[in-house]
């Protein structure tokens, strides 16, 4: 069972991959997560992050696919289920991109735990992609020079 959301963002797409990347900050711009940790230093694909989001057992997610300025996957696994998120960032104009956020869970309880938190996911999917562009709308907004494309991309928005 897949769910996913996109949203437009004005901003360049470095810019928002840059915000989306910094896993651990997260909590700053969504409240559909309480923490990120990364366990093992730095996003790379076998990285660790642990998870704590309300109504869900915190979680640890492993990278399973990174491709640095446009997407990464991440998989946590339970009882008979595997989730997959998905996130991406693709430019669609000079200063302007659109993120997709994905989750997807199988396994041969996949469909019932999909099923089960199916209105939670898509409020969260929500949450995490408003808070994504309000925080690389800002980012970019403030920074002088071409509009969308910050000077310092590590800068807070």
């Amino acid at each position: 069972m897949e769910q996913h959301t996109s949203i437009d963002i004005d901003a360049s797409a470095a810019h928002a991959w840059t915000v989306l990347r910094d896993v651990e900050r997260w909590p700053e711009w969504t409240a559909s997560m309480r923490s990120v940790t990364l366990l093992d230093g730095e996003l790379r694909v076998g990285a660790r992050a642990r998870i704590d989001q309300p109504r869900i057992p915190t979680t640890v997610w492993t990278v399973t696919g990174l491709t640095e300025g446009h997407d990464f996957t991440w998989e946590a696994s339970g009882p008979g289920t595997l989730t997959t998120g998905r996130h991406t960032v693709a430019g669609t104009g000079p200063g302007t991109c659109r993120a997709t956020l994905s989750i997807t869970q199988s396994g041969w309880l996949g469909a019932l735990v999909g099923r089960g938190y199916r209105s939670l996911t898509d409020r969260y999917l929500a949450m995490e992609a408003a808070g994504l562009r309000t925080r690389a709308e800002a980012g970019a907004q403030r920074t002088p020079g071409t509009p969308g494309t910050p000077s310092d991309p590590g800068t807070p928005g």
